[in-house]
């Protein structure tokens, strides 16, 4: 994972993959984590890693607001507190036992992570809807490359067939990228679908230019 500075936001999932009651894994620059929505629609980020035995959070359940590990079922709250440990009904857990947070932002159908203590509030795209997010198994210069330009502040266009797609690149190393395709707001399900297509189009043109670098 390439560093982010201090205070800025990294965009990690678009909010329609993470519905209400679910749990899913990200990549941050300080390890991975659970990214996980309450049932009354809250998004909260853990650390991916039970304090207790050290299972990925990321692949317990949702129960009510709190998220449970799916090892022992201890239990944490969104404030990382721990709520409940089901071998000892009977105890009120200590406030030393508790999860790794980080601030979360659900804001425009992008979900943001902040990298400390954020500065400013995430960035909008005002006139953008959210389409689909995908892993590239290349780097952001090898895109730049398919794209035929550069990105700007993290945002990518991509023009194909008469249509100008804007990638969020969200770099997860030197050779991976995770990319959210965005579109004009009210495109219609016809050129939805032909964005989904243009972005597949880059995504492997920039795994093949990755594969010819490596290659020479």
């Amino acid at each position: 994972m390439l560093p982010y500075p201090s205070g800025s936001w990294m965009p990690v999932a678009l909010s329609a993959d993470l519905p209400a009651g679910t749990v899913m894994p990200a990549q941050t620059p300080v390890g991975p984590i659970a990214l996980w929505r309450s049932r009354s629609g809250r998004a909260a980020a853990f650390a991916d890693r039970c304090p207790h035995r050290g299972m990925r959070l990321s692949r317990g359940f949702v129960r009510g607001e709190a998220l449970s590990c799916i090892y022992h079922g201890w239990s944490y709250a969104q404030a990382g507190n721990c709520l409940r440990i089901p071998a000892h009904p009977g105890l009120t857990p200590p406030e030393t036992i508790g999860v790794a947070t980080q601030p979360v932002e659900d804001s425009g159908g992008i979900i943001w992570i902040s990298v400390g203590e954020p500065t400013a509030r995430p960035p909008r795209f005002d006139g953008l809807a959210p389409l689909r997010s995908m892993i590239v198994e290349a780097g952001i210069a090898a895109l730049e490359a398919a794209a035929g330009t550069k990105a700007d502040g993290g945002l990518l266009d991509y023009a194909q067939n008469a249509q100008t797609l804007r990638l969020l690149l969200t770099p997860q190393g030197k050779a991976r990228t995770l990319m959210h395709v965005l579109v004009d707001e009210g495109t219609g399900p016809a050129k939805r679908i032909a964005a989904s297509r243009a972005a597949e189009t880059l995504r492997r043109t920039a795994e093949d230019i990755l594969r010819s670098d490596v290659a020479q």
